[in-house]
């Protein structure tokens, strides 16, 4: 019973004891949002601005890139840092790595907030993964790992709790299971719907923040992962009919969405909270039991690990 109201409770949270008001000043701290050119990770940046922090937006499309950096300096009177980043694409995630850390000395704060979700089947990322799971989670997990040595550079310096990673996942993920020879195309991908595939990747999203914490808390690291919540963003691209109709309805602002991330993010509340899964609106909530198995975490941790050591 007690796991049902919790899942409920996700589509019609309660109203939010946390706001904006209570994230703290962040001058002098080194933020890096994937995905800000939309969306969630846009609203994340602005927000982030608004407190002061260095922000670094992460996007694939320059020119989209480009238009966000313009609109966040016309809201907040800041400027954010573009970075080229493909999270389809494991050598382009190299090299934008590779760019960071020509810039920057310190990260504090990783938002691992890209994602898609439900595109035709046949879609695949350039290194042949299934594209949900491909840039929702493979991308992210290289991502994570080439910024580690600065993730962990900057913990040693910093008070504990300072240096953080969000890992965006999703309701979808109570729905998800992961099946390891569907991670690339196979033909037993193929015959998976789109929707299965992506609650898949979400429930991975929760299994690699879990993991990550198991490895690198005890060195700083406050790994979480967070639930936005029913938001009305792009990702509801790929719809058409009645569910996109449902969805302009039934869903939530994004200024909402990025609420519970800018929680795990930044509160002073959060710190000590690594390990932990954030739902709606801004509060510690419960993930699927599955999804907490250490068995399983050093098993995609590993699986992850062999696809990216030759890139």
């Amino acid at each position: 019973m007690g796991h049902t109201f919790s899942f409920l409770s996700e589509f019609v949270p309660p109203r939010p004891k946390f706001t904006t008001d209570d994230i703290p000043d962040l001058t002098g701290k080194v933020v890096l949002v994937t995905g800000a050119n939309a969306g969630i990770g846009k609203e994340t940046a602005r927000v982030l601005l608004t407190k002061n922090a260095k922000v670094w937006i992460a996007c694939r499309d320059t020119a989209k890139g480009e238009a966000a950096l313009k609109e966040l300096k016309e809201r907040t009177g800041r400027d954010a840092h573009l970075l080229k980043l493909n999270l389809a694409n494991l050598r382009s995630i190299k090299e934008a790595s590779e760019e960071f850390l020509s810039k920057e000395t310190q990260l504090h704060v990783l938002f691992n907030n890209a994602g898609v979700m439900h595109p035709p089947v046949e879609l695949l990322t350039d290194d042949g993964y299934d594209l949900q799971f491909g840039t929702n989670v493979l991308g992210h997990f290289y991502l994570t790992k080439l910024l580690l040595p600065i993730l962990l550079s900057t913990a040693k310096s910093s008070p504990a709790g300072t240096v953080r990673v969000v890992n965006t996942s999703s309701t979808a993920h109570w729905f998800g299971s992961l099946d390891f020879d569907t991670f690339k195309d196979t033909p037993k991908r193929r015959a998976q719907h789109a929707v299965s595939l992506y609650c898949q990747s979400k429930a991975a999203n929760v299994v690699f923040s879990a993991e990550l914490y198991r490895r690198y808390g005890d060195q700083g690291i406050v790994s979480t992962s967070a639930n936005p919540g029913l938001i009305a963003t792009k990702l509801f691209r790929n719809h058409t009919g009645i569910i996109r109709w449902i969805a302009g309805v039934v869903l939530y602002q994004v200024s909402d969405g990025a609420l519970t991330q800018l929680y795990a993010g930044t509160s002073l509340e959060t710190a000590g909270l690594g390990g932990q899964h954030f739902v709606p609106w801004a509060r510690v909530g419960e993930c699927h039991s599955y999804t907490q198995d250490p068995q399983l975490g050093k098993e995609l941790w590993t699986y992850l690990e062999e696809q990216v050591e030759k890139v």
